[in-house]
């Protein structure tokens, strides 16, 4: 085991188990001479990697020191991370970054460019094959941030932590802190902010909700909730606390929450088994969210995480940001329910309509299992629109009457049921145990799509 001092090796030992960590290269230092660099103190050349436990599983760790040449990235400085990203692969393990850096190391030029586009490239192949967790602590500028933003989720300390691409002086017409917590949180950088007690906790939650790698099952926790637990009331709050309802012993770990809010993502365990969940907080459908949720259901299929979602979703944002972005925004959501192969429940808990129904995880995209509550409506509009649409020329009893019929004949679940749309229509108190018993059903499901090198959405 290491001794760990300073910054970076106390926020290494408040992530792993006590006294499981050991350090690789700790006696590595720069190579470069330039520019008086040899006559520096750089121990470890600003970068304490290795690897130990959390809760018992190997997950390996970096932890760059800002106390040693600014943290900045060098030749040996990545050197160090590259070789911990091979051994990561080759045995099927996390890996979690700790990064406060001074950026690219101006002595070492050209060689410090390659080393950390080397990282970069790590990332990029290691992506899908395990879990990469970072945290930033500290600076995280320019080609860092690209780094960042390669990990699977990141997470802001919310006194210093700082991330940019440009630093804000030098951006055109700033006109705010584009490097503070709430704009980072905000535009999708960021799935977690916190203090670092509140980040090394939620860190450790989330590696015990993942799998080590892509060929990894995942680890079963018994629980001593009642697989057929009623859950009542679940039909009158929000999509969270739906979720946090149907969540064994109540624990839904939410991902970028400030971003996209009008959809919840995270994870749970449904019978000591963790699942994807994807729910409308919002029945209006905007763009950050439709990008939030396609992202979210890609990580959960690179990892067999089985995904259920609660779709209550009634129209597509009316805006002129909607319009720019929703078309690619929503064909991404498509793509990634259409493409996963891992089992796919859905809960139609709400109004579901039009495009905004298709995207959200409809039988139509490869749902295995839908089920419906039986006040949900499904339908290509509401019934008032589509009756005006319908009775254009009539006066306004007959498009009441229209909208009555439409309702009647085309919205309710009963119509989409009797067409294999929905598979069972349950209370809402029964939906804990009927996606538990799908899910347990949906185990050993095996999906063949076209043979291809990878989608182009």
């Amino acid at each position: 085991m290491s001794d760990l001092k300073g910054a970076a090796g106390r926020r290494i030992s408040s992530l792993l188990d006590a006294n499981s960590f050991v350090e690789i290269g700790g006696g590595v230092t720069a190579r470069s001479t330039d520019f008086n660099l040899s006559g520096k103190k750089e121990p470890s050349d600003g970068v304490i990697t290795g690897y130990g436990t959390v809760n018992g599983s190997l997950v390996y760790v970096y932890s760059q020191d800002s106390s040693v040449l600014n943290g900045t990235i060098g030749e040996m400085h990545a050197r160090k991370i590259v070789n911990l990203y091979r051994l990561a692969l080759k045995t099927g393990a996390p890996v979690v970054g700790m990064i406060d850096c001074g950026g690219v190391r101006l002595e070492e030029s050209t060689d410090a460019l390659n080393a950390m586009g080397r990282i970069m490239q790590s990332e990029a192949l290691a992506s899908g094959v395990i879990p990469q967790i970072t945290a930033v602590f500290g600076s995280c500028g320019g080609g860092m941030s690209v780094v960042a933003g390669l990990s699977d989720f990141t997470y802001l300390e919310s006194q210093k932590g700082r991330m940019f691409v440009n630093a804000p002086d030098a951006v055109r017409d700033n006109c705010c802190a584009t490097d503070s917590v709430d704009f980072r949180s905000k535009c999708g950088s960021v799935d977690f902010v916190g203090s670092e007690a509140e980040i090394f906790a939620e860190m450790r939650s989330l590696l015990s909700l993942l799998p080590c790698n892509n060929e990894d099952d995942g680890e079963v926790v018994p629980t001593a909730d009642d697989p057929n637990r009623s859950v009542a009331g679940i039909e009158n709050g929000d999509a969270r606390l739906a979720l946090s309802l149907l969540a064994d012993d109540g624990i839904f770990t939410e991902i970028k929450k400030a971003f996209g809010e009008g959809v919840a993502c995270g994870f749970m365990r449904l019978n000591g088994v963790t699942v994807g969940a994807v729910a409308n907080v919002d029945a209006e459908l905007k763009t950050g969210a439709v990008r939030k949720a396609a992202d979210f259901i890609n990580f959960c299929d690179a990892f067999s995480i089985p995904v259920v979602t609660l779709a209550n979703a009634e129209k597509l944002a009316q805006t002129a940001c909607t319009e720019k972005g929703m078309g690619a925004a929503g064909a991404a959501l498509v793509s990634a329910y259409a493409n996963a192969t891992v089992p796919k429940v859905t809960v139609v808990a709400g109004k579901a309509y039009g495009t905004s129904y298709i995207m959200m995880g409809s039988k139509a995209v490869g749902a295995d299992m839908v089920y419906a509550w039986p006040q949900a409506e499904i339908g290509v509009m509401d019934a008032k629109a589509a009756a005006k649409i319908l009775y254009a020329d009539g006066d306004a009893a007959a498009i009441r009457e229209g909208a009555a019929a439409f309702s009647s004949l085309q919205q309710n679940v009963s119509s989409a049921a009797a067409r294999g749309y929905v598979d069972t229509v349950i209370e809402p108190a029964d939906t804990r145990k009927y996606l538990i018993g799908a899910l347990d059903m949906l185990y050993t499901k095996r999906e063949m799509h076209p043979d291809k090198k990878h989608g182009t959405v």
